[in-house]
């Protein structure tokens, strides 16, 4: 396997040092806008492994196709990993596609509201040109798998499980994310610094936030709809959360039963508060501005004037947690509720990548999903989301003890009435 993996920021920075420890592929190409990010993530990640070899750095405009095809086809590139923002996501499946290359991303092709309802009906959705490809893909014998990090990825993942071994019927599928990540500057003040791109955040929970059910399909709410208060496990403990636009509502419905699927994140009331007056001054807009002649997009701004999430995981303390909460009726024919999630604690993350615990959860897991695609253990053809594929060793993987596996274990918690217990089950 030849990856050609393009960004070098946080998540692909974090990517390139677990694919060292791994022996499944030949070359790693790291691209990225800025050669000497990419030259560093190569750097970095290569001296973690004694005579590592495999790496290279290499530049790349992601918005160009061309350029992406051009750098995929000198390297003999099989699989591209789409490592940067939304923003890039049509060049660079594109370019992988002309290439005659296998292509991963960890968030789909970017949505438009609906013009006249937006906070009823759809738009344009999340993933929409991508599976709009479907067949040209398939007919091509090349594998498009879209949103393989964390959320979306890991809770699809969960989800395929829920449906193979814990589940006869669902009720709803419910992604549920929450963190106690508190970040301080040099005074030890706490300050605001997003573990993710502001980007990426404000794309997420200013769209209008999509809702699937059995009996109306997709449709969309207001930004910030039905919070309700979700106690995270492993001392995270309670959060609100909110609906927010998500590739899980897209992607869960095209290959599993269930009656409703939702996406709700534990936002807080500081990130809303400054979601909602980052909207009402226009700073979330992406349409570039005139500001004394110069053309700039606000968002950019936004982004510009924060703290780069790469940057900040020796100020950060605290766990994330990335979850799928699932009810419905168990094999046993009784009532069931569910909590599939995966912790990772930012002092762990830290001490043995160097990369905060954010981007670190988010990386793993295209990481892992290369592994198996590798190892012919998973296999497709077409666009294809991570449901289509058998849960199981996925998870085996992930939470086997290094160096089979990754060593990072996820949790199940039976909240079913009249239950209390806790653990991986057997079916």
């Amino acid at each position: 396997m030849r990856i050609l993996q393009i960004g070098a920021g946080g998540v692909g920075d974090a990517a390139a040092r677990i694919f060292v420890e791994r022996d499944f592929f030949e070359l790693l190409v790291v691209a990225d806008y800025d050669r000497a990010r990419a030259e560093a993530t190569v750097a970095a990640a290569s001296a973690r492994r004694s005579g590592e070899s495999r790496l290279r750095a290499a530049y790349v405009d992601a918005s160009d196709a061309a350029a992406v095809t051009a750098l995929a086809r000198e390297h003999a590139i099989t699989h591209v990993f789409n490592a940067v923002d939304p923003r890039f996501v049509m060049p660079i499946f594109d370019g992988a596609r002309a290439a005659g290359a296998d292509y991963l991303d960890m968030a789909m092709s970017l949505s438009t509201r609906h013009p006249q309802q937006p906070y009823a009906l759809t738009g344009v959705k999340l993933g929409d040109e991508q599976f709009a490809q479907a067949d040209a893909w398939a007919a091509d014998g090349r594998l498009a798998l879209l949103g393989i990090g964390v959320e979306p990825g890991l809770s699809d993942v969960f989800a395929r499980y829920a449906a193979d071994h814990l589940f006869s019927s669902i009720d709803e599928l419910g992604t549920r994310d929450g963190a106690n990540l508190v970040v301080r500057d040099e005074t030890g003040k706490e300050i605001f610094a997003p573990g993710f791109s502001i980007w990426t955040v404000i794309e997420e929970c200013l769209n209008p936030p999509v809702v699937w059910e059995r009996d109306r399909g997709w449709f969309t709410l207001p930004a910030f709809s039905e919070p309700e208060v979700f106690d995270f496990p492993e001392g995270i403990g309670p959060v609100e959360c909110v609906h927010v636009e998500h590739e899980e509502v897209l992607l869960m419905p095209r290959w599993l039963d269930a009656r409703r699927v939702t996406f709700k994140y534990g936002l807080g009331e500081q990130m809303i508060g400054i979601l909602r007056t980052l909207h009402d001054l226009g700073l979330d807009r992406t349409q570039p501005v005139s500001v004394k002649g110069v053309e700039v997009s606000p968002r950019d701004v936004v982004a510009a004037c924060l703290p780069d999430p790469a940057t900040i995981g020796p100020r950060m303390t605290g766990k994330t947690c990335a979850g799928l909460l699932v009810t419905g009726t168990g094999r046993d024919g009784r009532p069931r509720e569910v909590y599939l999630y995966h912790v990772v604690d930012n002092e762990w993350s830290m001490r043995e990548y160097g990369a905060q615990c954010v981007v670190w959860q988010t990386a793993v897991n295209p990481v892992v999903a290369l592994e198996l695609l590798a190892n012919g253990v998973w296999s497709g053809t077409g666009v294809l989301g991570p449901e289509a594929f058998d849960a199981l060793p996925f998870l085996d993987l992930l939470a086997a003890p290094k160096p089979i596996g990754y060593g990072s274990p996820w949790g199940l918690e039976d909240r079913s009435p009249l239950s209390a217990a806790s653990g991986r089950p057997t079916a």
